[in-house]
């Protein structure tokens, strides 16, 4: 392809044709048998291969596109030659162009969700900050929106760990959600969250100031977190759910607590206690690693301005208010400054798209810009 050169989106073409060939390697070690080592290589590369597919699909359709549309300029380019060629070329250019921008734009969303995409198991945790009870029922709030909005995407949304707040708040809460496409919408919303209105216990009408915070932790399979086991304390506890539903009498749930870093959990969400267990080693698991890429992540990038930021939780990323009906993203204010307001009663109801679908967008152009 000549196009490489020329096209403006060049970053982008040289890690698909990155990708292209990595592709071909994978397919050719799985047509030899005898260069495989052994059966687990042979998933492993099977399951590479499997999430490079689509893009490489994509890609290739995206050149043939680009192809016929070079086709296409020559004929024009080579007019005298034959004249009714190039006069057929000209009606068809336009749309041939159409087609392989539109590609592009695809292929730009397909290659920056690739990587989302693979995860298909997060916990969503929400905990509240300052403001006391009024901070308590704000938590409650944002687990009602996000279980709503995981209703609507027909996504799975289960109450791992949960503690109540006395007037039917949360004080924290630990979700896991599953579902194709889910961590792609939900990576966005790890930060600090504000809210402005009236508490029902303020006579006076004054607007009172609550704050929660929310971490979205990535389940990732295939990642190896060495834990000791003599760092970790761990026993069988009482189950339940929020609000006291399915409270057991039997320790069917389990709680497990990492020593050196502080880090516990409860695990109810199942009636076995393994498969309590076996959850909350995975929630230990996925909290240990997204500590250590967060620290990762501020090593490489103290030095670079990022308007999504890295998912601190001590980053106030939105504000609620409720007196005015709207909400703002302190991230989407653009170029120009300013902030984009949607509407709260919309959001609070569980209808995030176009909320989360402005935030894909700007992650996208930034991804793009620092390829």
């Amino acid at each position: 392809m000549s196009n490489s050169t020329t096209n403006p989106n060049v970053a982008l073409i040289r890690k698909l044709d990155e990708i292209l060939a990595r592709f071909g390697e994978l397919e050719n070690s799985l047509n030899d048998p005898a260069a495989l080592v052994n059966h687990q290589q042979m998933i492993a590369i099977s399951k590479e291969r499997g999430q490079l597919e689509p893009v490489v699909q994509r890609y290739r359709e995206y050149q043939q596109a680009v192809d016929a549309a070079e086709q296409l300029k020559e004929l024009i380019a080579n007019r005298a030659n034959d004249p009714e060629m190039a006069e057929l070329a000209d009606l068809e250019l336009p749309e041939a162009s159409a087609k392989a921008e539109g590609m592009m734009e695809n292929l730009k969303d397909e290659f920056l969700a690739a990587e989302d995409n693979a995860v298909n198991s997060f916990f969503l945790e929400l905990r509240a900050g300052t403001g006391g009870e009024e901070a308590a029922l704000f938590v409650r709030d944002l687990f009602e929106m996000y279980r709503r909005y995981c209703e609507l995407k027909g996504w799975r949304y289960d109450v791992n760990d949960f503690s109540d707040a006395e007037r039917g708040g949360l004080k924290e809460v630990i979700i896991n959600v599953k579902g194709q496409g889910a961590f792609r919408h939900f990576r966005f919303e790890g930060g600090g969250h504000r809210v402005q209105r009236v508490p029902e216990t303020e006579a006076q009408g004054r607007i009172h100031t609550s704050a929660a915070t929310v971490a979205i932790l990535p389940e990732l399979q295939d990642v190896k977190i060495d834990i000791n086991p003599k760092d970790v304390e761990e026993f069988g506890v009482r189950g339940g759910g929020p609000g006291g539903q399915n409270v057991n009498k039997v320790e069917t749930g389990w709680r497990i607590m990492h020593k050196p870093s502080g880090i516990q959990f409860k695990m109810t969400e199942h009636k076995s206690q393994a498969q309590n267990k076996e959850r909350a080693w995975a929630l230990l698991r996925a909290t240990l690693y997204e500590r250590e890429m967060a620290k990762q992540h501020a090593e490489h990038t103290a030095s670079r301005k990022a308007m999504m930021g890295s998912g601190d939780r001590s980053a106030r990323i939105r504000t609620y208010n409720f007196p005015q009906n709207r909400l703002t993203d302190h991230r989407l204010g653009g170029e120009g400054g300013g902030e984009k307001n949607f509407n709260l009663d919309q959001v609070i109801a569980g209808n995030l798209d176009s909320l989360i679908g402005a935030l894909i967008e700007l992650d996208k152009q930034q991804r793009l810009e620092n390829l």
